[in-house]
């Protein structure tokens, strides 16, 4: 019998293979809250920025642009959303500033990666809700985070607040792009900060359209 699975590195390759070239533009305008997210990392200089899930690289470049004193790294488990990262990396004159690596977010090795165990601040963008594992995703995240450091996560919330008839039709759009909002955002990330040691803050902003949180390790912390 054919084994018909597939990778989650292979699966996003073929969901991506052509979106990647208009991705940028046809998200502008409902992944609301990245610049609200970039803005409060506020990395000093020298520090480390770690995004998983990077994608095209536009959190990446902004973040550059905002922090042109801290050094920047993403991963992605996808090959074909990397190359139309670094493509953009290299136009907007940042390669030899930003760094990417193909690994897979639920246990991928910093070290082995990139050569550092951690990274001063390390982001979700709408991510996930993309991966099937997220919980995973989610703790080896934050074991990422170095002491004094922090996890940002953005994404989808539940709408609480929105009209029955906007969340309907919006989760209905995002299950087309296999996008799943996570219901248990809050109560996943506050097991993670109990579990790890760290302190969760989490808003729901913009009438519970997105949800926001920030793990964040004492400068003690191991």
């Amino acid at each position: 019998m054919t084994d018909t699975r597939i990778s989650d590195a292979e699966r996003m390759d073929r969901h991506y293979r052509y979106q990647r070239f208009i991705y940028d533009l046809t998200r502008t305008h409902y992944l609301i809250g990245r610049k609200h997210l970039i803005a409060d990392m506020k990395p000093r200089a020298g520090q480390t920025v770690l995004e998983i899930g990077c994608g095209t690289a536009w959190n990446l470049i902004r973040t550059a642009k905002l922090y042109p004193e801290a050094r920047i790294f993403g991963v992605d488990v996808s090959n074909a959303m990397l190359d139309t990262a670094r493509a953009s990396i290299n136009r907007h004159g940042h390669a030899s500033r930003i760094q990417v690596a193909q690994a897979d977010a639920t246990c991928f090795s910093a070290t082995d990666t990139f050569g550092m165990a951690t990274f001063d601040r390390v982001f979700f963008s709408y991510a996930l809700s993309m991966i099937p594992d997220w919980h995973a995703a989610l703790s080896a995240a934050a074991a990422h985070v170095a002491p004094g450091g922090s996890l940002h996560i953005v994404d989808f919330g539940q709408c609480d607040r929105l009209p029955r008839s906007f969340k309907a039709a919006l989760f209905k759009f995002l299950d087309h792009y296999t996008v799943t909002p996570r219901a248990d955002m809050e109560v996943a990330c506050r097991q993670v900060a109990n579990q790890q040691g760290l302190t969760l803050a989490f808003k729901r902003l913009h009438r519970g359209y997105t949800d926001y949180a920030v793990l964040s390790r004492s400068a003690a912390g191991q």
